[in-house]
């Protein structure tokens, strides 16, 4: 097991590895893989995309790109996107961002409503939740930036739309989704809720996460997740690599970020793409 240290912590680790090694078809990991770069492709497989962060900070798309979440409402907001961008950016003309509207929305059935105002609502409360949870949302403020300013939506969606194009988004299961998409040139990035956390939706559950199921895969794994002793005793046998990052989601009112352990557990050995670094 190594232990990273650089200043840009897990997210320079994560574009790293996701943003330049993976960048093209002659990239490292091909080689690695024991194919061919002119004949093989590599296809990037997020099966929990969250808010696909790490997806839209990547310079250049991978071959093949496919995003999963099992939250429903997350994907209908990255189909409406894809589909109906600009009615879904309509929704927001004249909307400002109020406590007392988020609380409205908050308490609006989305069942009753259609796949573009669902999109939107999911849209405002995440913009708007403290931390970005999705159950147990709170309205969110801050003492130093302001709020999200509206009337960019449509600039900032459009870029997204076009990220977006030529991506399968997929609503199923992380095993399901691994296992559908599992080829020899698949390199999986599994970034799960972390254990023993809430309201993030979704648990993470460890009883489902065996080794083996991780050892069937053909493709590369790679899971980041936070640093704990059940993780370390269900992926034991795994290559790990450790990093200190900082969370400010606690306490806004002390000032001070904490310090805490990220697990980044892989089924390969980095040494055989020339190391991370």
């Amino acid at each position: 097991m190594n232990k990273l240290k650089t200043s840009g912590g897990l997210i320079a680790f994560r574009r790293k590895i996701l943003g330049f090694k993976f960048k093209k078809l002659a990239a490292p990991v091909l080689y690695a893989l024991g194919r061919n770069p002119k004949v093989y492709s590599l296809l990037l497989l997020q099966v929990f995309a969250g808010g696909a962060a790490l997806y839209f900070m990547r310079p250049q798309a991978a071959p093949v790109e496919v995003l999963n979440d099992i939250n429903g409402d997350l994907v209908t907001l990255y189909r409406v996107v894809q589909n109906h961008l600009e009615e879904f950016v309509r929704q927001f003309k004249w909307a400002i961002s109020s406590r007392q509207v988020f609380e409205w929305q908050k308490m609006t059935r989305p069942e009753t409503l259609t796949d573009i105002q669902r999109a939107a609502r999911f849209f405002y409360l995440q913009h708007h939740a403290f931390a970005g949870k999705v159950s147990g949302q709170s309205f969110g403020t801050a003492t130093t930036a302001p709020a999200i300013n509206l009337l960019r939506i449509e600039e900032n969606l459009s870029a997204a739309w076009q990220r977006l194009s030529g991506t399968y988004v997929e609503n199923l299961s992380w095993l399901d989704c691994a296992e559908r998409y599992d080829r020899a040139h698949t390199f999986h990035y599994m970034d799960p809720p972390y254990w023993q956390t809430a309201g993030y939706g979704v648990d993470f559950h460890l009883r489902t996460t065996s080794a083996w199921r991780f050892a069937a895969l053909q493709g590369k794994v790679m899971v980041s997740i936070n640093d704990h002793p059940d993780i370390r005793r269900v992926f034991e046998g795994f290559h790990f690599e450790t990093i200190d990052i900082r969370y400010s989601t606690s306490n806004q009112r002390q000032g001070k970020a904490e310090v805490s352990g990220e697990l980044v557990v892989m089924n390969w050995e980095p040494a055989a793409l020339g190391g991370l670094f």
